[in-house]
């Protein structure tokens, strides 16, 4: 797609993915990026590599600004192969002086690629190296999203290599978040965290301290996934980085749900219609044509779900359980649950649900409301009163 110089002699020199679909079970309907980071100085540094795949890639842009051999160190911040998956490749091509990584990276290189001969230099938070006019600082970042992870400082150029964090998931010819649409770029960002950071937002809460302790000024955040963020993007994305990650939400419901024929669906619509009425944003996902990932993006700044699922074989729905153990992975906090359903005869799906939420240690709004096949005009006064639960239990987290 062609390098471009990001700050003066620091170059994007990673790779475009259009065709990836799903990223361990995240849709990434818009593709991604591997992004890696060249800076020539008196010494040349590369800030990680690629997936194995996309490794010509890599060279390529790296050619048209230097031969390969002459890079003399390479930093790993990450080491999901996703951005070391060309790591053996290009360690044998450069022969770089140093690699730089965390002790965690360390270990995670040496189990992954099985190469202990290699010039590995372990670095911590405040450790530096001078490449010449420039000095990048480490700051470990671990569990964010891995043991391995950190984060390389310019502070010349008061930039931030942020490894895995501020991402998104975009292939795109832009490279700068602010030459996008704010609305998507805010919204990619959001499904990005939902998705993958959520589990760690108390190491976020961590790393947001660290940063304003180290006094570091930055003005560009040059993420290993989508669009760099600069000027005031950066302010913009700490600090909804800052709001996720303590779990703040609006007066906003989701009504998630999967029927069979219909019933659990007109409970649904009774239920959303009163969530409404009383004030909420209120948004319906059938789980038959929503992906668990986009619905996850949702639920991160929703006070109130409400799920439903008819009986199947004394269960809930497939589709309503692979959710839930997606759901349960990444942790959400500060959401009030209700649970409902229709059935023929048996009618365990409430209380299956039921039991993953207080497995999950989210507060329940109401007991649980089934109805039995077609549900009649008191059915849906009961699932309004539900809705009214709901909203009066969602008002106490205030």
């Amino acid at each position: 797609m062609g390098h471009i110089e990001i700050k003066d002699n620091v170059f994007w020199v990673g790779a475009v993915d259009w065709n990836i679909r799903d990223f361990h079970g995240y849709s990434t309907e818009k593709g991604t990026t591997y992004n890696a980071y060249l800076i020539k100085d008196e010494k040349v540094a590369l800030f990680d590599t690629v997936k194995s795949d996309f490794k010509n890639d890599l060279l390529y842009e790296i050619r048209q600004l230097v031969d390969p051999e002459k890079i003399d160190y390479l930093i790993v911040n990450h080491v999901e192969m996703d951005h070391s998956g060309a790591f053996p490749e290009i360690i044998d091509l450069i022969k770089p002086e140093k690699i730089f990584c965390s002790r965690n990276g360390h270990r995670a290189l040496v189990e992954h690629f099985h190469r202990e001969d290699l010039p590995f230099e372990i670095v911590k938070t405040g450790d530096t190296l001078k490449l010449g006019k420039k000095t990048v600082t480490f700051i470990e970042t671990p569990m964010l999203h891995w043991p391995d992870s950190m984060f390389s400082y310019i502070g010349e150029d008061k930039l931030l290599i942020s490894s895995d964090a501020f991402g998104q998931h975009i292939a795109s010819t832009e490279k700068y978040a602010d030459e996008v649409n704010d609305f998507e770029i805010k919204r990619d960002a959001q499904k990005y965290f939902a998705n993958i950071l959520t589990v760690f937002s108390p190491h976020i809460q961590k790393l947001l301290a660290k940063v304003a302790e180290l006094g570091i000024e930055i003005d560009m955040i040059a993420p290993d996934h989508g669009l760099i963020w600069r000027g005031e993007g950066v302010a913009k994305i700490i600090g909804l980085y800052d709001k996720w990650s303590r779990h703040q939400a609006g007066d906003k419901a989701l009504v998630i749900y999967d029927s069979m024929w219909k019933s659990t669906e007109k409970m649904a619509k009774a239920i959303a219609s009163e969530l409404a009425r009383g004030g909420f944003e209120v948004k319906m996902k059938n789980l038959k044509v929503n992906h668990r990932s986009d619905i996850m993006t949702d639920v991160l700044d929703a006070r109130a779900l409400i799920l439903g699922s008819s009986t199947l074989n004394n269960n809930m729905l497939p589709k309503m359980a692979d959710f839930l153990t997606y759901f349960k992975g990444l942790r959400p906090k500060n959401k009030v649950v209700a649970c409902f359903g229709s059935y023929g005869w048996s009618g365990e799906a409430v209380k299956h649900i039921n039991e993953a939420i207080e497995g999950i240690k989210l507060p329940l709004a109401h007991p649980g409301l089934k109805v039995k096949n077609v549900p009649r005009e008191e059915d849906f006064d009961a699932c309004r009163q539900l809705a009214r639960d709901v909203i009066a239990a969602a008002k106490e987290l205030e």
